[in-house]
């Protein structure tokens, strides 16, 4: 008679993590716990469970208690809250941050009543706990510094709860994780979005480009130092293995663990990640500029981008993992199968035009590279943007005097909103 399976929960299973990770848990009996159940064919036990209300630290307690899991692995978050349709923030941080909590309070108390209670819990972070714009490769131990952007602050939180209650979960090892970002055919966040240039919003413009087959341009403010400043990925079946692998792996003997993921191998830049996205790359005058599209095009639902994401965009945060590369051992290139390049580039093997760049059809151009005709100065220097009769990417006059006969007075304020109300005007460009 063959001994039942050990019981696994993993909560945020209809996630795209979650449904990474339940085709590697086949020696597992898996309890998947969500608002909506997964869509698969791998056998699993669902369980409909809202984190963010209070009653449900009950229902996890009781269920803990009767189905005597070996392992918790929490990937409920809110990420996008326009593809979740979580807009409000309170309820975003009831789901997150209190949901997190709730958790851990319920595996805490099942820890208490039962002889052989949780043995690992499994948290994944998020290198934005760390903040957008770090001096030198962050480390475990470097300062958490989310801010602006409420998913990065609600994982900051999160990952602070984790951290003081993990020596209340009585004979428990805690994982934190915290990837760097996620990169695959299958991943939707940010960042990808905006090398990809989907309208991914739910307005009106947005479904029409959509149809069209058409892309936003990649936009960044003006300056060499944002071209050149590196992003990590994980693949998120890399980070479905390393999951799967400390599930497998005996329980730590320290009380917690804290792991940077990434990818192996070099940072790319972002302007290496605009290239092998063939996106077409909008200069903007400044981080102001830049921010003000961002605002347009989310009121306007064209982008699902947040304009609080845009310390995000534009700096630069990278994480040394040598932590993680000595805790897998001989084992770290099977688990950690795809380079960084490598895994971003798998990000665009389902986009239709990713190799026929010459016949992509970018919307919104007008919007980001027009709007300096809008005013007397910036026509003046339109002969400049051309070169040999081709038209320049939109990142200012093609030499220096030109550059000089267009420098804005800043002491006209009056011409100074006008501009600035001229960008947003034009943004999306015709409705």
């Amino acid at each position: 008679m063959e001994s039942p399976k050990p019981v696994v929960v993993v909560t945020g299973i209809a996630g795209n993590l979650g449904s990474r990770l339940l085709p590697l848990l086949r020696d597992f009996s898996v309890i998947g716990v969500d608002l909506s159940p997964p869509q698969t064919d791998v056998p699993l036990r669902f369980e409909p469970m809202d984190l963010g209300e209070e009653s449900c630290t009950r229902s996890l307690y009781e269920m803990l208690h009767d189905t005597q899991p070996v392992a918790v692995v929490h990937l409920a978050f809110v990420i996008d809250p326009v593809r979740t349709g979580v807009l409000d923030t309170e309820r975003m941080w009831q789901i997150n941050v209190a949901g997190t909590a709730r958790v851990i309070e319920a595996v805490t108390e099942a820890n208490r009543t039962a002889d052989s209670g949780v043995r690992q819990f499994i948290f994944p972070s998020s290198v934005a706990a760390y903040g957008p714009s770090l001096p030198a490769p962050a480390t475990e131990e470097s300062v958490m510094a989310a801010h602006t952007l409420p998913y990065a602050i609600h994982k900051k939180q999160s990952d602070e709860v984790v951290q003081q209650r993990a020596p209340a979960l009585r004979g428990c090892s805690v994982y934190i994780l915290r990837p760097h970002i996620f990169a695959g055919a299958s991943v939707e966040n940010y960042l990808l979005g905006a090398f990809r240039g989907t309208p991914n919003g739910k307005g009106p413009q947005a479904e029409k480009m959509r149809s069209e087959g058409k892309r936003l341009p990649c936009m960044l403010p003006r300056g060499q130092q944002y071209l050149d400043h590196k992003i990590q990925f994980v693949h998120v079946d890399d980070m479905a293995r390393l999951i799967a692998h400390i599930l497998y792996r005996d329980p730590e003997s320290q009380r917690l663990t804290v792991l940077n993921v990434a990818g192996r191998g070099e940072p790319l830049t972002f302007g290496r990640c605009i290239e092998m996205a063939h996106a077409e790359l909008v200069r903007v005058p400044a981080k102001w500029a830049m921010r003000l599209v961002l605002q347009y095009l989310w009121k306007r639902q064209i982008s699902a981008i947040p304009p609080e994401a845009l310390p995000y965009m534009t700096g630069e945060y990278i994480m040394n993992t040598d932590r993680l590369r000595s805790f897998l051992g001989g084992e770290y290139e099977s688990v950690m199968r795809y380079t960084i390049t490598e895994a971003f580039a798998d990000s665009f093997k389902t986009t239709p035009a990713a190799d026929q760049s010459a016949s992509l059809v970018f919307s919104c151009p007008p919007a980001l590279t027009s709007f300096r005709d809008t005013t007397r100065q910036y026509r003046k220097c339109k002969e400049s943007n051309c070169l040999g009769g081709s038209r320049r990417c939109a990142c200012g006059p093609a030499f220096p005097a030109a550059r000089e006969s267009v420098r804005r007075n800043w002491g006209d304020r009056r011409r100074v909103r006008a501009r600035r109300k001229a960008v947003c005007r034009h943004a999306a460009g015709p409705a």
